[in-house]
């Protein structure tokens, strides 16, 4: 073990938050010990500015609540922590830990039950990484490092504490860990690691709870290193346990996504990690449409049905929450109505609640090459840049005539005439009288007219009766006109106004 001063190693306790103190100072008043451990120690030592602190001490779950009395809440079963409120943040504490007097795993060797409780030696031993068993104790000054983690800091490498295949057999979610440590500090991995870092072992990973692995994929899909992310899960084999209906491949369209989550979160903008399973899941969710449409289901009841139907196989490797099936689900089902929209509800969908992300969505596919976002993904940028009311009709307007002028292609293509794009009143107009024919499929009220007329002129009897009702109403006009030929006109005499009574008043 070594004993390091924090501050030659450029440790500053005015760097951390007012919280983490405030609970080492109180668990140190009280008589126990308490340190800081974890990622906001490492993350310190890089010159990174932690999201988080972690706290560690001698003080057991019950003995931290009776210390922080309310502001504490026990959490955990198979990892019994205390959580501890300070303001409006929280600071995870957790007692030290001992090796298990007898094991708690299950047939594969993942550890189901962890609260022994222990000294700070046995402590270290139990961590994963080197780099992360460092104890930082901010009051005296000190680090205390029992696994030369500064040294591989300073080597940027990543290693475990132990035998790596019994470390991954403990817990397999250390697998996604240490991928996201290599693409969030570009750090190497330790070849040991690698060695054994096989297909065969990440089966081990279908043994986690769906509800960790979507915890772990949060994390992933928010830290601001996605892109990076991406290559390592699938040169490590961890991609199709994650995401099995997915190619293990990385398409223009996920790498765009991926640079653009990045930016934003680097940016200090908002992000819905549910958005990235949209772009992941968007190509199973085509071919699912197209099998549902090749068994003649109709366009928006497969749109539908095919969502549902990606979203549940998925939710064996990843339990994705109700509220984010429901957003991934309506930003599907805005595709078809961004890309052909009917001039009338422009603004309706415009003020859709799920339009933005319909558009972010729709804009990302066109960026990347997709051709069935018809340029509609630029249209929509410029209307929303648009000033007034009017400025709005008059691209709607634009709109309509462009998608008439399509309709006409598309029905002049049909009929072997892609070169027709004049109507013939047109063409007569400009003295072509050779206009070539083409038939237009009648509406479905157009066919029903004409099955009514079909039925009357095939019925002799509707026939006859139709003549005589027409021969009835020819005789009762001539009739009526020679009455009103031979009436005389009656004569209008003028009114005597003077006898006509006017009311009281005068």
């Amino acid at each position: 073990m070594q004993t390091l001063r924090a501050s030659k190693l450029g440790l500053d306790p005015n760097e951390l938050s007012p919280a983490i103190l405030d609970v080492i100072d109180t668990l140190s008043a009280a008589g126990y010990d308490a340190y800081i451990v974890g990622g906001g120690v490492r993350d310190l030592l890089l010159g990174l500015h932690p999201k988080d602190f972690d706290a560690v001490t001698n003080a057991t779950p019950q003995q931290i609540r009776d210390v922080f009395g309310k502001r504490c809440r026990i959490i955990g079963r198979r990892f019994e922590l205390a959580h501890v409120y300070s303001g409006r943040d929280m600071i995870e504490v957790a007692t030290f830990r001992a090796p298990p007097r007898r094991p708690s795993t299950t047939a594969a060797g993942m550890i189901t039950r962890d609260n022994v409780w222990g000294n700070i030696k046995q402590d270290y031993s139990r961590r994963d990484f080197t780099i992360n068993a460092l104890y930082y104790q901010p009051r005296k000054d000190q680090v205390l490092d029992f696994c030369e983690g500064v040294s591989d800091l300073r080597a940027r490498l990543i290693r475990f504490l132990g035998n790596p295949t019994i470390r991954f057999e403990e817990d397999p979610v250390r697998m996604l860990r240490i991928l996201r440590f290599a693409a969030k500090l570009g750090f190497a991995i330790d070849p040991e690691i690698i060695a054994v870092l096989k297909p065969a072992l990440t089966q081990l990973l279908r043994d986690v709870s769906p509800h960790r692995l979507y915890d772990e994929s949060q994390k992933m899909f928010s830290g601001g290193y996605l892109a990076p992310l991406l290559p390592l899960l699938e040169q490590y084999h961890v991609w199709p346990i994650l995401f099995a209906d997915v190619k293990a491949h990385i398409t223009p369209l996920i790498q765009r996504a991926a640079d653009n989550t990045d930016a934003r979160i680097k940016a200090g903008k908002s992000i819905n990690p549910a958005f990235f399973y949209a772009i992941l899941l968007w190509q199973p969710m085509l071919d699912r449409v197209a099998q549902l449409q090749a068994q003649n289901m109709a366009s928006f009841e497969a749109w539908t049905q095919a969502g549902v139907d990606v979203l549940r196989r998925q939710q064996k490797h990843t339990a994705i929450p109700r509220f984010a099936e429901v957003f991934i689900r309506e930003i599907w089902e805005l595709q078809p109505r961004l890309i052909q929209p009917k001039a009338r509800q422009v603004p309706a969908l415009a003020a859709h609640p799920r339009f933005r992300a319909g558009f972010d969505f729709l804009l990302l596919r066109e960026q990347s090459g997709d051709p069935a976002t018809q340029g509609m993904g630029e249209w929509w940028h410029n209307y929303q840049n648009l000033s007034n009311d009017d400025e709005r009709e008059h691209a709607i307007k634009l709109l309509n005539r462009m998608q008439l002028r399509q309709r006409r292609q598309n029905i002049a293509a049909l009929a072997g005439q892609p070169n027709a794009e004049l109507s013939a009143e047109q063409a007569v107009s400009n003295g072509n009288t050779d206009v070539p024919t083409i038939d237009v499929p009648p509406t479905r009220a157009a066919r029903r007219r004409q099955a009514r007329a079909n039925q009357v002129v095939e019925s002799p009897e509707i026939i006859d009766l139709v003549d005589a009702e027409l021969t009835g109403v020819e005789s009762t006009r001539e009739s009526v006109g020679s009455r009103r030929a031979q009436a005389p006109r009656r004569k209008r005499r003028p009114r005597d106004l003077s006898q006509v009574f006017m009311g009281p008043y005068q």
